[in-house]
Formats: structure tokens, C-alpha cells, sequence
């Protein structure tokens, strides 16, 4: 992960600032277009051949939403920025995919970042950048490759559900991170569900090889996902505040739904992060007690075995004039001395509870 971020920076060294250039790891991915244009009673939906295409959008009297897929094509974001008075910083902040979550109000325009998260196939937290431009009847989304959550959203502009295709661009936006925002409780409750399987196995006391791995991994997608929340909330705050004039007062009513989302999801991440911190401390110390048990009962047989080992050794050696040596029953007599002193020292040790 560090060899990552260092080659990611290394791409923006010695670059003039603005300087649009894709830092991302997908540089084969094709340019994907797609245009919902809508209004109470219309609605058209096309897949785009080229970016020329967006341009009949930017003076419509409809809503557009308008998304591409595929950041590692600059040229085409470039074009795209330049006819609809994007500026160059924010084309470089959407093509540069380790941002944090922002919002810039550029007067026209309103441009935001915020990180996507969703468990492909693999069981795997992926954490991918998502950048939208809202204009006054337009919005822009901008994802590193095919696969998002917004499909509930496709389907809601299709089939006009609910107040989507009567409110303005705004409202658009508003269901585009609402969708990002509920999928965040799908990762706190695939977290949990691991926080739970974690616990289980170490108070029923599975250790295992990798169960301090699978406690470090799952902190990193926990911090992971703070990474992603935190920011979040300050910029949706900014929205609710009514900071802009893109964002209408009755829209404004919405995000704050968003923003109580998000100080939901924030204590459960900072619940699950002391659980994730008890439950190291708690495999540590089982495995503290563990060696303390192993070397309790090899302390106890050396314990055991060091009169043995005197007798055995003061009887072994080789001096011609030891009076037991001439004794008939000797070798016996010293057999019975240790199994006697062997006996002791065990009820003396039970009695102690030292084992």
C-alpha cells in the first residue's frame, strides 16, 4: 500500500499545478459515457460514443445526469472541462484518485469528492474515487472504472419512483451520495460481522497463526473507511449550511438526512475501532497467559527434577570411600529417597494450586 501511494506522488513530481494526470492503476480502462436526460414526463437514456457527445447538455431546459467511467482518460475529461467552464484544478483533482473528500463552490458549478465503498466478489473493501460537477441543470459523475451503487438511481429515472424526475439537479445529486452514503452501512455491517467472528475465536481461544493478522487487516479497512466518512460529514455540512446558491432551501432538508447518516455510521466506526483495539489487547494477553502456563509447567518440573538430579548426582560420583556404596540395598534405598521426595514436592505443589 505505501509502494502504492509513493507511485502515485511520483507521477505529480515536477508537474505545473493544474496539470491533469491520472494517478490511478487502471490505464487501459476504456472510456464508458452514459446520459440520463429527464424531466417530469420525458425521459431519454443514451450510451455515448464520444465526449463531443455531452455538449448538446449544457444549455438544455431538462435535468442531466452524465457519467463517465474511465479517468485515465485525460484528454477526454480535458475536453469535457474546457467546454463547460471546469476549472483546470478541479479536472486535476478528479483524475488524481488519493483526494479526501471535498467540496469547492466555483459560483456556476459546485464540485465535490468522496470515496465509494462496496465489497467486490473477493470479499474485499474496495475504495474508489467519485467526483460530481452540479451545474444548474446538469450533473457530472466521474468513476475510475465500470461497477458503481448507483443503479437503484438508473432505475428510479427509468421508471419515474418517487420525486426524482420533478426536482432539479440538486435533488439529483442528493441520490447519487445517498446512494453512497447507505452502502456505507453495508461495510459497517460486514465489519461488525467480522468483529464478531474475531471475537469468537479468541475468547473460545482459537489462536491461530494468522488471527493477529486478521485483527491488524480488518483495523486497516476500518481506518480505511474512517478515511472515507470523516471528511465527508464536513462537506455535506457545508451543503446543509446553505453555503451555495446551486443547493435550493427545500433541498438542503435532504442532506441533512444525509448528514445524520453520517454521524450514525461515525460513532459505529469508532465503536468498531476500540472493539478492534480490545480485542488485540485480549489476543495478546491470551497468548501472554498461554506462554505463562507453558512456562509454569516446565518451571514446576525443573522444580521437580533439581533434587532429583543432586541425589543422582552426589550418589554418581566416583570417590572410592562413600559409606553407602558398600550398603547391600542401596541402589534401592536412594530409588525410594527420590520417588518419595518426587511425591512431596507434587502435594505440596497441588496444595499450592500451582497445578
Amino acid at each position: 500500500m505505501v509502494r502504492k501511494k509513493l507511485y502515485r506522488s511520483k507521477k505529480k513530481l515536477g508537474q505545473a499545478p493544474g496539470s491533469v494526470v491520472y494517478t490511478g492503476e487502471r490505464p487501459k480502462e476504456k472510456l464508458f459515457l452514459e446520459a440520463f436526460d429527464f424531466t417530469k414526463d420525458t425521459y431519454t437514456e443514451k450510451q455515448l460514443t464520444n465526449i463531443e457527445d455531452c455538449f448538446e447538455y449544457k444549455h438544455t431546459e431538462t435535468v442531466t445526469w452524465i457519467n463517465l467511467n474511465g479517468l485515465n482518460h485525460v484528454n477526454a475529461i480535458e475536453t469535457l472541462g474546457k467546454h463547460f467552464d471546469i476549472h483546470h484544478l478541479a479536472l486535476e483533482d478528479i483524475v488524481n484518485i488519493s483526494h479526501r473528500p471535498k467540496l469547492d463552490d466555483h459560483d456556476s458549478y459546485l464540485f465535490l469528492v468522496l470515496k465509494m465503498l462496496y465489497y467486490n466478489n473477493s470479499h474485499n473493501l474496495v475504495s474508489e474515487q467519485v467526483s460530481f460537477i452540479l451545474g444548474k441543470n446538469y450533473v457530472f459523475s466521474f468513476q475510475e472504472a465500470e461497477g458503481d451503487v448507483f443503479n437503484p438511481i438508473r432505475d428510479r429515472i427509468k421508471n419515474a419512483k418517487g420525486r426524482i424526475r420533478s426536482m432539479a439537479s440538486d435533488y439529483l445529486l442528493y441520490t447519487l451520495i445517498d446512494a453512497i452514503v447507505d452502502h456505507y452501512f453495508n461495510v459497517i455491517e460486514v465489519l461488525g460481522d467480522k468483529i464478531e467472528d474475531l471475537e469468537t475465536d479468541v475468547f473460545t481461544n482459537k489462536s491461530s497463526d494468522n488471527l493477529s493478522i486478521r485483527i491488524q487487516d480488518l483495523k486497516r479497512e476500518i481506518l480505511r473507511v474512517r478515511r472515507a466518512v470523516f471528511p465527508l460529514r464536513e462537506v455535506i455540512s457545508k451543503i446543509v449550511k446553505n453555503e451555495t446558491n446551486l443547493i435550493q432551501n427545500q433541498t438542503s432538508t435532504y442532506f441533512k438526512d444525509i448528514y445524520d447518516h453520517l454521524t450514525q455510521i461515525t460513532e459505529n466506526i469508532e465503536l468498531h475501532r476500540e472493539i478492534i483495539g480490545g480485542l488485540m489487547s485480549m489476543y495478546l494477553t491470551s497468548i501472554s497467559n498461554k506462554m505463562n502456563e507453558v512456562m509454569k509447567v516446565l518451571t514446576i518440573m525443573a522444580s521437580i527434577f533439581i533434587p532429583l538430579t543432586f541425589i543422582a548426582g552426589v550418589y554418581g560420583m566416583n570417590f572410592k570411600y562413600m559409606p553407602e556404596l558398600e550398603f547391600k540395598y542401596g541402589y534401592f534405598a536412594i530409588w525410594g529417597l527420590m520417588v518419595i521426595v518426587f511425591l512431596v514436592l507434587l502435594f505440596y505443589f497441588k496444595r499450592k494450586k500451582w497445578l
